[in-house]
């Protein structure tokens, strides 16, 4: 199925007193191409959050943003510097004998030193938010998959209409061809009665004229390669694989041959119809920039 590659999608989930949000954004590019903005503590599961991505899409750019809220209180722990409180127990005694002041220590005057408690985050395990995580994105990649497979299915119905429209244009050249090399023969028949009038009739050379005529404006290959390449572009349009950088390139080649054409064509008629060829192409080319 044809995606664009632009689009929007956005996941939740929670674990360990938190919920993850995450929202991804993805614009044309001509490579697959994430860009990750996340809390610092969770730089080590960016390359996996990539992956995950990558996994999933073809082309574009991703801008992923991850947002971290705690949903519960976190409870702190205390912990007891022991090595500081026995330095400052050895510390009093050492000053009270030094002073010879009497006098015991008691517990809470040890209580009461800087930093004898310290208060401490818990320990942040990336491992158990990681299936949150993982959720979360898997969510929002749906949403975006579905908002890009919806606008490419919009595409692939504009591109079939102009693909139809340029094989109108491609067979009507095929049947003014023709006739294009009978009009001349025509022309120089009026010629000949001319010369004959004026003595001056020379059939090898007027014969000579139209074999040089009708090659020079023989443009039945370009007309074979373009339906060629219009067949070939219809096929793209039904695979589910990523076919933009294909779909560039017969556009390309679709083009050429109807620039070669419209070089070879001695004729206002199918001019015309190239003027209107190079119209649809355009027009293609600017809607498959979107294509994944």
């Amino acid at each position: 199925m044809l995606k664009s590659m632009t689009g929007y999608g956005r996941g939740e989930a929670s674990a360990c007193g938190r919920k993850f949000t995450v929202e991804l954004k993805s614009v044309n590019h001509r490579f697959c191409e994430v860009v990750i903005r996340q809390p610092r503590m969770m730089s080590s599961l960016e390359d996996r959050i990539r992956r995950l991505i990558q996994r999933s899409i073809g082309r574009g750019r991703i801008d992923c943003f991850i947002a971290v809220e705690e949903v519960e209180e976190k409870t702190q722990q205390v912990k007891v510097d022991k090595p500081l409180a026995v330095a400052y127990h050895k510390s009093i005694k050492e000053l009270q004998s030094l002073l010879a002041v009497k006098g015991d220590i008691e517990l809470k005057d040890l209580i009461n030193m800087p930093n004898v408690f310290i208060l401490e985050e818990p320990e942040e395990d990336l491992e158990e938010w990681w299936s949150a995580v993982e959720s979360a994105v898997n969510k929002a990649l749906e949403q975006l998959i579905q908002m890009r497979t919806n606008e490419g299915e919009q595409l692939k119905v504009d591109l079939e209409k102009r693909v139809e429209k340029i094989r109108e244009y491609n067979s009507g050249i095929e049947q003014r061809a023709p006739k294009v090399v009978e009009e001349h023969q025509e022309r120089l028949n009026q010629r000949l009665a001319e010369w004959k009038g004026d003595g001056m009739l020379d059939e090898t050379r007027m014969a000579a004229e139209v074999a040089v005529f009708a090659e020079r404006s023989n443009i039945t290959e370009e007309t074979v390669r373009l339906t060629s390449h219009l067949n070939q572009m219809k096929k793209f349009l039904q695979t589910n694989d990523p076919v933009g950088r294909k779909l560039d390139f017969l556009v390309q080649e679709m083009n050429r041959e109807v620039n070669t054409i419209g070089s070879k064509a001695n004729d206002m008629e199918i001019s015309n119809a190239v003027v209107e060829l190079k119209s649809e192409l355009e027009k293609i080319r600017e809607q498959i920039q979107n294509i994944e």
